[in-house]
């Protein structure tokens, strides 16, 4: 890897207020809704219940006819009425005396990606937090129709919870890159630091790499990239770590497992670290042992 410039811009990113969580009423989603009312809880942040009903009409099959509008609003009563629920379940279990969310719930007729920027429009949502399902291959793991989706679709910060996933503060954030665009990947850590600053957690750059050594050229950058960052974001807790490994995905497991961090985040560009990720052709089952959220952010 040769020499790379790179520019520090200082930006100032809005603390996130407001998290929808994507509900349709599966044990996983709910058991990412658990997950996130912890996490919104610790970042001080309203929760918005957000449902998509699907109608068979705007399912791209053949055969399908349009549901009466009865039905449709039948299926939007039932909805909500679970949205309530759940809510209420939320509300009645939390004993602490800390920060509660304040939890508002709405459903919305049509695909999941436009019931996505509905919410994200008119509710003023900064983050987003959808479960994910068991699934044989990684990239089935993690994108999932719905997930594919709504990554492609929004360009929100997105933060994919596992069925493995116990919730503990979160103290560690590895964000993973190949530093091969250092300009971009400023723009996202930057959206990263405000709510590292919430958590009180730290940012462990990493980088994960298949080659044999890191020049010394490279190292230099690094420093200096390291000392320039933590100066201008004026956030100390930002560390640098490399993983060597035959593999994105190898690299990752390893991090999941071993690295001892409580988020991963990375960015999903095309033709970038993320998209080598979803369709690499070294992508092996490990659906069994993630287990730890992944913060995605869109290019």
């Amino acid at each position: 890897m040769g020499l790379i410039i790179f520019t520090i811009v200082n930006h100032q990113p809005q603390k996130m207020k407001k998290v929808l969580f994507l509900i349709d009423f599966t044990t996983d989603a709910k058991h990412a809704a658990e997950y996130g009312y912890q996490l919104a809880k610790q970042i001080k942040a309203d929760i918005v219940l957000g449902n998509a009903i699907i109608v068979p009409a705007e399912i791209p099959q053949s055969g399908m006819v349009a549901l009466p509008m009865e039905e449709s609003d039948t299926l939007l009563e039932d909805s909500e009425k679970e949205l309530k629920r759940l809510k209420a379940h939320m509300e009645q279990n939390d004993h602490s005396a800390t920060f509660r969310p304040a939890i508002t719930f709405a459903s919305e007729a049509g695909t999941v990606t436009n019931a996505v920027a509905h919410f994200v429009k008119s509710q003023d949502i900064d983050l987003i937090l959808m479960g994910t399902h068991h699934r044989g291959r990684l990239s089935s793991f993690l994108f999932g129709d719905h997930c594919k989706n709504v990554i492609d679709s929004t360009n929100k910060p997105l933060i994919l919870i596992p069925p493995k996933a116990k919730f503990a503060p979160i103290k560690k954030i590895a964000f993973a890159t190949d530093f091969k665009n250092p300009d971009d990947d400023l723009k996202f850590i930057y959206i990263l630091i405000p709510l590292a600053k919430q958590l009180n957690a730290e940012i462990l750059l990493t980088h994960v790499y298949d080659g044999k050594y890191q020049s010394p050229e490279f190292e230099h950058w690094i420093k200096n990239f390291l000392v320039e960052l933590s100066g201008t974001a004026n956030y100390p807790n930002i560390y640098y770590r490399m993983v060597k490994n035959a593999g994105t995905e190898r690299g990752l497991d390893w991090l999941c497992e071993h690295g001892q961090v409580d988020l991963l985040a990375m960015v999903h560009r095309r033709h970038g670290f993320f998209d080598d990720l979803l369709h690499g052709s070294d992508t092996k089952k490990m659906a069994g042992q993630v287990s730890i959220p992944l913060l995605i952010f869109q290019d």
